[in-house]
């Protein structure tokens, strides 16, 4: 809605009708601007907001360091540090990617494959660990609530598509519902050990990893032991609402 200055006959927009404006040039701002935008803005963010977090005060800072003008930096990131939070954990997911197809992957077996790119993600973090943790925090306030889950799927869904999982069966949704689990713990571990070499992270990984493969097993199993048993359900059925009709 557009109103009229009183004193000097210009229009004005009134603040809904200018965020409509900015939606709409978000919109319309290229990929790559906006990409790139993220991309410079993260790396000036990142030391930024393992003293302070990832504020506003930080994202301010960070369009001025990088000598992003801050209308920009908000058409890429309308959301401002919250965003360059998601670009970080995608840069993340991309670091495993690139880890797995510089790596020898089929010969290795299944827990093998899924250790490796767990652990490549964590290396990714590099000396960020702090900034990770603030991110993580941020992530915890309300109006990130359904990010936080969000990413943790992408990034164990990114894990098992690059080391080869095809499943479109409900192994899809248990296997990186299980994964995003172990990465998630594996991660607050991993943050928390100040050991460089991380080997009570590892220690945990590997009892995670191990806890699902004895899992599986254990399912596979129940599954050869019941193959050949009756349809229990479907006889609590017919006893139920009887017999389907007769054709």
């Amino acid at each position: 809605m557009s109103t009229l200055s009183a004193h000097t006959g210009e229009v004005t927009k009134s603040p809904h009708w200018s965020r409509q404006i900015d939606m709409m040039e978000a919109d319309t701002l290229p990929r790559s601007v906006k990409d790139s935008t993220r991309d410079a803005l993260l790396e000036s963010i990142l030391p930024l907001a393992a003293f302070d977090g990832w504020t506003d005060d930080s994202f301010a800072q960070a369009c001025t360091d990088a000598g992003i003008d801050k209308g920009q930096a908000l058409l890429a990131c309308p959301r401002g540090a919250l965003d360059l939070i998601v670009r970080w954990s995608k840069q993340l997911d991309l670091a495993v990617v690139a880890a797995v197809r510089g790596a020898d992957i089929k010969a290795m077996k299944i827990r093998e494959r899924v250790r490796f790119g767990v652990m490549a993600r964590l290396e990714a973090i590099g000396p960020h660990e702090e900034a990770a943790r603030r991110a993580r925090a941020r992530l915890m306030l309300p109006d990130a609530a359904s990010e936080a889950p969000q990413l943790l799927w992408a990034t164990a869904d990114t894990i098992w598509r690059t080391i080869g999982d095809t499943s479109t069966d409900v192994n899809f949704y248990s296997k990186r519902t299980i994964l995003a689990g172990v990465y998630g713990s594996t991660l607050s571990t991993w943050l928390n050990e100040a050991d460089m070499d991380k080997t009570e992270a590892q220690a945990f990984l590997d009892r995670r990893i191990q806890n699902v493969m004895d899992f599986e097993k254990t399912k596979a199993n129940i599954a050869k032991l019941t193959a050949d048993l009756p349809d229990l359900a479907g006889l609590l059925g017919k006893l139920r609402h009887g017999p389907g009709p007769r054709i």
